[in-house]
């Protein structure tokens, strides 16, 4: 039996061209005549717009178009695009037959035969949607993240590039930095660091840490626009892309500085709290060991006077006068202590502190020496304060003698006082109020954060061997203390120390009681020597003294300072003489009495046009009892 042998026939390329569009799914390929009619549809048109070959055929293909697109007119533009440049490409919502939408990428090419005769368009769609909804998703995400980083305004956050530029800027680095976007975006960050960090490399070293480890941070001073320093806690990140590639850094920084100042706040009180207990700790044992070396001293003390009347006119004499002076100074040593142990006993009483400091001012002056100015500036407001008048000036010269050697080459020294009323919490370990502050100020070598710590207690001192106890500022301090006041230290090596004295200033009923107590004389004599034995002799009978080497410094006094006696010289060699002096203060201040001192008779002034009659007149030199007998007659 013959078999007869089936032979495929052949294709043709347009068939195979055919085959090829039909059987693809994941596109839309279709034919447009010149008119926009579709002329063929393939499985992938039929899968995404979901119309059957016979339900499309000869439709015009605007209809794939929302509503919006076709309300531009789009399709006609699109054709009439891909007519002009040969090609329209672009993406948007198509309608499928059911009316859902999805995101199609779209091209149009124009078809000519072989003498340019448009023969019609091919359309290839795409469904994109799940692509665009990704990108929407992204977009979304970004917004949100850009709307959280924007709206953050207690931290500065910002990228940089892998060099370090600054490429975008959140509304926290704005307020924190002072910079707007514009100001900033395209500058090296190293430009908020400061100029020892930049020179020393501090910026390039933060990005090259976080480029090796992945993460850089740490705290340090930061610049703002203006100028200014901030503590700064800062971040930087390194961010890298899918492929392993450094894309640039982010940078998050916290201004810190109210908590740093928090910080070191408490750290200071709680040094304060430990220094208080210790000098506490240290003034309980200092004045335990005066009182029982006193004892041994009084014992030696009585000894000694036991030996002198049973030894007289034996050759001991000259070694017991050595080992007199030698318990006298080892009294005085322990006064010294008792007073850092506020153990010493007072003679308070309420004085007038600037009527204290005039009285004692010649003796002030003495202490310095000639490359030192030496400025006295009492407020007349400073106040009354119940202190040891006799205490009170050796704590004074204790201050003055240590800023004098404090400046060996010379500078400047100045004694201030002012009324202050304290805050809670102002100055350590004194409470609310009103205050009498006094100020000694020098211009000398300073003092070490160390040596301030340690500068009142006993026997601590940075002079030479031989050149202090190291006792004076620690009898200062055990004064004051004892007295209800403070002493507060503030020094800086190289430009000087301020130590302020701090007393509790007295009710304007015991000011006034205190100015009453006693009367303050007004000395003035440009010979030092005299001023000196003046001063003395005014103050053995109990009067507030304060001096002035002239007549025109005399009046300066006058008008600053409260006065009951002026005392004065007549012959001044230079400017205001004594009587042009009196008669200006009987002018100005007519309750102030006066008296007039000279070396020469009073016929030899020839002052015949001064009327010298009219007031108490002492010769030099006088004594004591010349003096008690004018000030009985005094007007």
């Amino acid at each position: 039996m013959n078999t007869q042998q089936l032979v495929k026939p052949s294709l043709t390329d347009e068939q195979r061209f055919q085959y090829l569009i039909g059987g693809i799914s994941d596109y839309a390929i279709y034919m447009l005549d010149p008119a926009g009619h579709v002329a063929s549809w393939n499985a992938g048109a039929q899968r995404f717009k979901g119309y059957l070959p016979h339900e499309i055929l000869n439709q015009h293909f605007s209809r794939f178009y929302t509503p919006e697109d076709q309300a531009t007119d789009l399709p006609r533009r699109a054709l009439a695009q891909a007519l002009e440049h040969g090609k329209f490409e672009a993406e948007g919502w198509r309608l499928r037959k059911d009316g859902t939408r999805f995101w199609a990428h779209v091209v149009i090419d124009p078809i000519y035969d072989e003498y340019r005769n448009l023969l019609g368009y091919a359309k290839i769609t795409r469904d994109v949607t799940q692509r665009k909804q990704a990108e929407d998703a992204l977009r979304e995400s970004e917004q949100r993240f850009r709307l959280l980083v924007q709206g953050v305004t207690d931290y500065a956050i910002y990228m940089l590039s892998p060099e370090g530029t600054v490429s975008n800027w959140n509304v926290g680095a704005e307020r924190i930095k002072g910079f707007a976007q514009e100001e900033i975006v395209g500058s090296h960050f190293s430009r908020f660091y400061t100029d020892e960090e930049r020179e020393g490399g501090l910026p390039q070293r933060a990005l090259a840490t976080a480029r090796r480890d992945g993460r850089y941070e740490a705290e340090g001073w930061r610049v703002r626009k203006d100028g200014t320093r901030f503590w700064a806690h800062v971040i930087i990140d390194a961010i890298y892309g899918d492929e392993g590639k450094l894309m640039g850094f982010a940078k998050i920084t916290r201004d810190l500085t109210e908590k740093k100042q928090s910080a070191e706040a408490l750290e200071q009180a709680q040094l304060a709290l430990f220094q208080s207990q210790k000098m506490e700790s240290i003034g309980q044992l200092t004045g335990g060991i005066a009182h029982d070396f006193n004892n041994l001293l009084s014992v030696l003390a009585s000894g000694l006077e036991v030996l002198s009347m049973t030894r007289q006119g034996s050759g001991d004499a000259k070694t017991l006068d050595s080992m007199r002076r030698a318990i006298d100074r080892g009294a005085t040593l322990t006064q010294q202590l008792l007073a850092f142990a506020r153990q010493q006993p007072l003679q308070p009483e309420t004085r007038s502190i600037n009527r204290l400091i005039s009285g004692f001012e010649s003796v002030l002056r003495r202490a310095g020496n000639n490359d030192i100015q030496f400025e006295l500036r009492l407020d007349p407001q400073a106040g009354s304060a119940v202190v040891d008048a006799a205490r009170f000036e050796s704590a004074l010269l204790n201050l003055v003698v240590n800023a004098r050697d404090a400046m060996p080459e010379g500078g400047y020294l100045t004694l201030d006082t002012a009324p202050v009323v304290l805050s809670e919490g102002e100055v350590a370990g004194l409470a609310p109020g009103p205050y009498v502050c006094i100020s000694v100020t020098d211009t000398g070598t300073g003092m070490s954060p160390e040596t301030q710590q340690r500068a009142f207690e006993p026997f601590y001192t940075t002079k030479e061997t031989g050149k202090g106890t190291g006792l004076g500022l620690s009898q200062v301090y055990g004064f004051i203390k004892q007295s209800g006041g403070e002493v507060v230290i503030q020094s800086t090596q190289g430009e000087g120390t301020t130590i302020t004295i701090y007393l509790p200033s007295v009710t304007t009923q015991d000011r006034e009681a205190a100015r009453s107590e006693s009367e303050t004389v007004l000395i003035v004599e440009d010979e030092p020597d005299l001023l000196d034995v003046a001063s003395a002799l005014f103050m053995s009978m109990g009067y507030d003294v304060m001096t002035a080497p002239s007549g025109q410094e005399a009046m300066n006094v006058l008008a600053s300072r409260d006065v009951d006696i002026l005392f004065t010289d007549v012959v001044m060699p230079n400017g205001v003489n004594g009587i042009e002096l009196a008669q200006f203060t009987r002018e100005n201040y007519p309750n102030i009495k006066v008296m007039l001192a000279s070396g020469y008779p009073q016929p030899a002034l020839r002052l015949d046009q001064y009327r010298l009659g009219d007031y108490t007149f002492i010769s030099k030199p006088y004594r004591l009892s010349d003096l008690a007998r004018g000030l009985r007659s005094v007007h």
